[in-house]
């Protein structure tokens, strides 16, 4: 079935949604695993999380001016590029934080920093999948007759 766009206030609420459940989950599980305290691994989820929305942004209007100039079309080779260049930059980014935070060694935060990767790799599609299934439902009960 095919849906309404999506309004500014929706992507909004989209995104907080993905980060509010990603922490929930994410800041428990990290403190259990790193045998460290709620707060402590909340921060260090909040720094990482700030970072990698800033860095969205930023690499995102960088990259599509790059993509202009370069007149790229978005072919899986050019999506690949962006999609590597961008995680590169956030590894960049993110291990001296979580190194100087954790107060751990560079080699160790790069691993929390894998970590936080294969968590967030089924975690996007699990969200996305629920949350496009829960919009649908929504869509599907606001247009019906009944609704």
């Amino acid at each position: 079935m095919m849906t309404p766009d999506k309004t500014l206030r929706e992507r909004l609420l989209h995104a907080v949604l993905y980060e509010v459940c990603a922490m929930a989950l994410l800041v428990p599980l990290g403190s259990w695993l790193l045998d460290a305290g709620l707060g402590h691994v909340g921060v260090l989820a909040l720094l990482m999380s700030s970072i990698a929305m800033s860095w969205n942004m930023l690499f995102n209007a960088l990259f599509e001016r790059l993509e202009l100039r370069a007149g790229w079309q978005r072919t899986p080779l050019v999506r690949s590029l962006h999609a590597i260049a961008f995680e590169g930059g956030l590894v960049f980014l993110c291990v001296p934080v979580a190194a100087w935070w954790m107060a751990i060694s560079y080699c160790q935060a790069f691993l929390l920093d894998v970590g936080i990767l294969l968590f967030f790799l089924p975690y996007t599609y699990v969200f996305n999948w629920c949350y496009d299934h829960a919009r649908a439902r929504l869509l599907a009960r606001r247009l019906s007759p009944q609704g």
